[in-house]
């Protein structure tokens, strides 16, 4: 059982929910409140913040994780009006969220919820069978959050710092966003939710491999560009609701970071090698291209010709994808996903 209630359940009324939340429990150093679950590569983040820093409305964040559950330690949603931006559930605790975030927004102060196992709520239960402790927070500090907000929307990692009582209190930036998600030791009770950019694709290249691969990272609601010569193919996923843009031989100016995965899908091998010598240069953790092992063999060949470094050359992924050999541009597509999200 996750300390912050052990010892409290059997004192909550259940009979009224306004009074069934978890009463605050300081850490003591050393001890550890929560398993620390690494950073939160998380979309949701900026989706939840923005209207927040619109209107009056309440953040909610996962405080602590018992067994299975849907959304990692640190995920978001909030409570703005009507509206709900995020998930913390598959749909069992929302509605019963809403009504404590009304009550919290009312009376102007944090509260912190338990759903699951041992939780005083035994008419709701969550279907993995784990425990979830939620904070929620009303009317987040609006220079907290406008700081929160550009440092996503520069793709910086950061960190949001929470207090029991205070609610949202800070916001870390730049060298100061190491560490993990989890609570914080020390005086009082204190929680730390470390945010990084999620995954980015510029995808390069002609035809069906480009267009699918595309798509897909686009339905995934992962950040997508395609980037290409062919006029055919813009104008096929401009269709598509892909952001599009057109290129010659040479990389455009992009600003690709250490988040950013690269990948080309052209049949004609010739128009990879400027492409490629550039984007080795960039700090892109992924970067791979179409082909068999002898367009590999060719695609280095030319990159040395072109001055590129055999370190630089030994980051360049190819063939690429999970699957081998596959033809099938959709197969490709699931396959390549999979393999540039398994190195996030």
């Amino acid at each position: 059982m996750i300390p912050q209630t052990a010892q409290i359940l059997g004192k909550l009324a259940l009979s009224e929910p306004e009074t069934a939340e978890v009463a605050p429990i300081a850490a003591t150093e050393g001890q550890a409140l929560t398993v620390a679950d690494g950073q939160v590569a998380d979309c949701q983040v900026g989706a939840c913040l923005a209207p927040l820093a619109q209107s009056p409305g309440v953040l909610a964040i996962v405080t602590a994780v018992e067994g299975p559950s849907y959304r990692p330690l640190g995920a978001v949603m909030s409570f703005v009006g009507e509206h709900r931006f995020g998930a913390l559930s598959s749909g069992c605790i929302e509605a019963d969220l809403a009504r404590h975030a009304e009550t919290a927004l009312q009376r102007a102060e944090p509260r912190l919820l338990r759903y699951g196992a041992g939780s005083p709520f035994f008419d709701i239960r969550l279907p993995c069978g784990g425990g979830l402790e939620i904070l929620l927070v009303p009317c987040p500090d609006p220079e907290v959050l406008a700081k929160a907000l550009a440092a996503h929307q520069a793709r910086l990692p950061f960190a949001l710092l929470f207090d029991l009582t205070e609610g949202l209190i800070g916001v870390e930036t730049g060298s100061d966003c190491t560490g993990e998600t989890g609570a914080l030791a020390g005086n009082g009770w204190r929680f730390r939710v470390l945010v990084r950019p999620e995954p980015r694709f510029l995808v390069f290249g002609k035809g069906p491999e480009a267009m699918i691969f595309a798509g897909l990272a686009r339905a995934a609601r992962f950040p997508v560009e395609l980037l290409s010569h062919d006029p055919e193919t813009l104008a096929e996923a401009r269709r598509a609701g892909i952001d599009v843009r057109a290129i010659g031989t040479a990389l455009p100016e992009l600003a690709i970071d250490r988040w950013t995965a690269a990948l080309l899908f052209y049949h004609d091998h010739d128009r990879e090698p400027p492409l490629l010598r550039d984007l080795l240069t960039t700090p892109a953790f992924y970067i791979g291209a179409q082909g068999s092992q002898l367009a590999r063999a060719g695609r280095d060949a030319e990159l040395r010709a072109l001055g590129v470094s055999e370190p630089a050359m030994a980051r360049l992924r190819g063939p690429i994808g999970l699957i081998p050999s596959t033809r099938d541009p959709r197969l490709l597509a699931i396959s390549v996903l999979a393999e540039v999200l398994s190195l996030v």
